[in-house]
């Protein structure tokens, strides 16, 4: 069928469910990547969707191969996207003083970081040639400022923005478009384990219909909602002095093995 396409990561679930939901509704071709396939198929079904306007790609954005081969059938079965969103993603809390959380650290990179480059990296080749598309990587307001117990997925995410920065400049003569967009606290099945309060909770599917206008304009960097953009900047702009004692006795982030 014709129509645009857009391929994201981390559709089984939350934010990615919810894209997929409104790019569906403007009247999108929908590429859907993610490990747990049969829930995004259940999920389709109940939805109603016409099965002739989305596919199902099994992927695991931390194995490079898997998520390069998912981007490589896209393009042999529904053709180069217009737009790519890089979503998938993991938080999982961590203290460096605990040998196993390394291990932790190491698949949130892979997971945020590497998964999110090779999930871009299919497409850049074709989107040049044709003069257009945009790549969007999935950051958070957690990649402004240091969170305590929460260093994986705050310097993780920190990466993902200044990832997305550079490779914006690299391709702005190209046409392709790089959009950053930082997720405040989004009310998904990610967040709700958390132990602290999450000023500003927003619905998944009024971050989705924020997240479409944002990519549609091809802006280059946006926090969503904005009011936690003032917080993230007034954050940001306290001494560290401050901010440690600002952050003294905060809840932290699970560990894996406290699920």
């Amino acid at each position: 069928m014709a129509g645009p396409l857009v391929f994201i990561t981390g559709a089984s679930s939350g934010i990615g469910q919810a894209l997929a939901r409104r790019y569906y509704d403007a009247g999108w071709r929908l590429a859907l990547a993610a490990r747990r396939t049969g829930e995004i198929e259940q999920w389709a079904q109940a939805q109603r969707l016409d099965a002739q306007r989305y596919a199902v790609y099994a992927a695991d954005v931390a194995d490079t191969d898997s998520i390069v081969g998912a981007g490589a059938r896209c393009i042999e079965q529904q053709g180069v996207p217009d737009v790519v969103i890089a979503n998938a993603g993991i938080s999982i809390g961590v203290d460096t003083e605990e040998r196993g959380d390394i291990e932790v650290i190491a698949r949130t990179f892979a997971t945020n970081n590497i998964g999110l480059a090779a999930t871009f990296h299919p497409f850049i080749a074709g989107m040049r040639r044709r003069g257009s598309g945009r790549l969007v990587g999935i950051g958070s307001v957690a990649g402004i400022r240091g969170l305590p117990g929460h260093g994986a997925y705050c310097a993780s995410k920190a990466g993902v923005i200044s990832y997305c920065e550079s490779l914006r400049g690299e391709l702005r003569a190209s046409g392709v478009k790089v959009v950053t967009i930082c997720p405040g606290y989004i009310d998904t099945p990610l967040t709700r384990e958390n132990r602290y309060s999450m000023p500003f909770l927003m619905k998944a599917e009024d971050f989705a219909d924020r997240a479409f206008r944002t990519i549609e304009a091809g802006t280059s960097y946006r926090v969503i909602p904005w009011q936690m953009g003032v917080v993230a900047k007034l954050l940001r702009a306290l001494p560290n002095a401050l901010y440690d004692r600002a952050l003294a006795g905060r809840p932290r982030k699970h560990r894996q093995k406290d699920k």
